[in-house]
């Protein structure tokens, strides 16, 4: 038996219980921010081959979250489309207040 999850929904689920930690769902957001910014500079500058720079500022500070403060693997290695959706969707959540840097307050 299979222990992969199967839709994105209980994924979610998954991802949010490997996010708990405020300091480590902080460097998610702020990775995630720094994408954003990135992507604009990179456009407007045409970086070219220095796209590189954007996942791992992204990925970057996410696993800082993941090693120091989650002590856990990241989901992105089993999962990585939804993970990246995910931290998307984390970062517009606490963005527009649905959810809290503190996990205890979702």
């Amino acid at each position: 038996m299979s222990d992969r999850i199967k839709t994105y929904s209980e994924f979610y689920k998954f991802y949010l219980t490997e996010h708990q930690n405020r300091t480590s769902r902080t460097l998610h957001f702020v990775g995630t921010f720094l994408v954003f910014i990135c992507i604009g500079i990179a456009i407007y500058f045409n970086w070219g081959w220095k796209w590189f720079i954007v996942p791992a500022i992204g990925y970057g500070f996410a696993w800082v979250g993941h090693a120091f403060f989650e002590k856990n693997k990241p989901a992105t290695f089993k999962y990585p489309l939804w993970s990246l959706l995910s931290d998307f969707k984390l970062f517009f959540e606490i963005l527009f207040g649905k959810r809290s840097f503190d996990s205890t307050k979702d």
